[in-house]
């Protein structure tokens, strides 16, 4: 429901209040979260100056509710896997019921209302739970390992990040998966690190080099459990820690890695990179219906440092 015609309705259902009932509304709503002081509204300040009408201002209003938001959300955690192999519960989370506090901050400029109350959230479940994960983890459908100089620390410390990134994630029967989306943009922020990367075949010092390291190894772990590859880029010359022709490069607005779960079981990719090793394996239950291919292995020997090669072709595979 928007706010005005919330706002109509509440003053459809009540007349005007005479100046002098006005005058005696609480002049503050104090809004609480978890019992704990979050916010006070003053009835003046989110008022519009028109006599004997109760007029809110609106943009002041989702203002504050965006910054409530902003304060109090807190996003579902899907169940995971430790490094260990436990199970990591999930947790719910929560979100602002923006329905629910309109009609209170309404209610408070329109009759008065409560001068206190609690700020009305939504539980948000998360999309995975113990149960499935507990499922999904039995049976080892595809895999692929890779190497890495180590010594390389921002290198290294950009692999490790997206390795983390990807690992856990669970694509659905008929649901794609894309990199570019799950990692996210590669910045600062982020934890991502300066060091060579591969952009429109330039050499460029830029932040997140060595992801698609992971991309790559994820790529041959997906295909040698037979998923459907729907997108991949490669780079118009070999790169040394995947056979020719066997890495997916990627990078934000630009080339990106997606496959397609075509199973009749979800899908679980486990990924850890450490001390110039990348392993990653997919798992899924024991009812999975999947058939695997033949995937040339990765050599042992540490790659040199993978400087970038000019232009990147397209390959789309059925």
């Amino acid at each position: 429901m928007g706010l005005k015609w919330m706002l109509a309705a509440l003053l459809f259902a009540q007349p005007a209040l005479p100046d002098q009932l006005a005058d005696q509304l609480p002049e503050r709503l104090t809004v609480t979260y978890h019992g704990q002081h979050i916010a006070d509204i003053n009835r003046a300040q989110y008022m519009v100056p028109i006599p004997g009408i109760p007029v809110a201002d609106e943009a002041r209003f989702r203002k504050l509710m965006a910054e409530l938001e902003r304060r109090t959300d807190r996003p579902a955690v899907n169940a995971g896997l430790n490094g260990y192999g436990g199970i990591v519960q999930e947790k719910i989370g929560s979100k602002l019921d923006r329905n629910r506090f309109t009609e209170q901050f309404y209610r408070f400029i329109v009759e008065g209302g409560e001068s206190k109350v609690e700020l009305p959230q939504k539980f948000i479940y998360p999309k995975v739970d113990s149960e499935l994960i507990a499922l999904i983890r039995e049976k080892q459908i595809g895999h692929y390992t890779t190497y890495y100089n180590s010594r390389n620390a921002n290198r290294s410390h950009n692999i490790a990040l997206a390795a983390k990134a990807i690992n856990n994630a669970v694509v659905f029967p008929g649901e794609s998966f894309s990199f570019n989306n799950v990692v996210g943009m590669r910045t600062v922020d982020k934890g991502y690190k300066s060091a060579p990367v591969i952009v429109r075949g330039e050499v460029s010092e830029g932040i997140g080099g060595g992801i698609c390291q992971i991309s790559s190894t994820l790529f041959n772990a997906v295909d040698r459990a037979g998923i459907r590859i729907i997108q991949r880029y490669s780079h118009s010359r070999d790169v040394p820690y995947v056979p020719p022709g066997r890495d997916a490069t990627v990078s934000w607005h630009g080339p990106d890695f997606v496959f397609h779960n075509q199973y009749n079981q979800p899908i679980l990719i486990r990924s850890y990179a450490h001390v110039g090793t990348v392993h990653i394996a997919i798992y899924s239950s024991e009812l999975v219906h999947y058939k695997p291919k033949e995937v040339p292995q990765a050599s042992e020997r540490l790659p040199d440092e993978v400087r970038a090669e000019r232009g990147v072709h397209r390959n789309t595979e059925d």
